[in-house]
């Protein structure tokens, strides 16, 4: 299964079509998004093309594509018009012999860790960020984010196919990969 990653778009159309245009164009089988779909946040300044409403019809028109995790800037308001479960605070995926903790990391983070197993991912946005860090026990891995990169990254997503995680520019350059050990 070929699962493309996101995180952040916090109301972007500008950045939504783009990051819907990449996952079309990998022929993805789901699209995970690790929160903070539509409001931008306090911290933040309005990512350009600020338009939540049509984040949601975007967004809407994949539903059924889409598996979501919430965000400290997700609500029950926005579970009210997204057809799609926005609120649950992690999801749990298998690949291979690896768990991926899915989460979005305001929660859940190299601080604060949630019950991972040997050789797990955690797997969160939140910091806008890209990353991946090997710890002893486990591995932690950041998409970034769609619409408000930070520390100069880029705008991106990632692919997780075949045990290696792929990030990607929203024009499809590949920045990095990992590959997940026994796979």
């Amino acid at each position: 299964m070929k699962i493309f990653i996101a995180s952040d778009i916090h109301g972007s159309e500008f950045y939504c079509r783009k990051m819907i245009g990449a996952y079309k164009r990998e022929e993805a089988d789901k699209m995970l998004l690790l929160g903070d779909i539509l409001y931008h946040g306090p911290r933040n300044d309005l990512p350009e093309g600020y338009a939540p409403k049509a984040v949601i019809e975007l967004l809407n028109a994949l539903k059924d594509e889409i598996l979501c995790v919430r965000g400290n800037c997700d609500t029950e308001v926005d579970q009210m018009v997204l057809d799609f479960p926005v609120l649950a605070d992690y999801a749990v995926i298998f690949d291979g012999n690896t768990t991926v903790y899915a989460t979005h990391g305001h929660v859940y983070n190299e601080s604060k860790l949630p019950p991972l197993g040997k050789g797990d991912i955690l797997l969160h946005g939140h910091t806008h960020v890209p990353a991946c860090n090997e710890h002893e026990t486990y591995t932690y891995i950041n998409p970034g984010s769609v619409s408000i990169p930070k520390e100069n990254s880029h705008h991106g997503y990632m692919i997780l196919e075949n045990g290696v995680f792929t990030w990607k520019t929203l024009e499809g350059d590949v920045v990095k990969a990992y590959s997940i050990r026994n796979y």
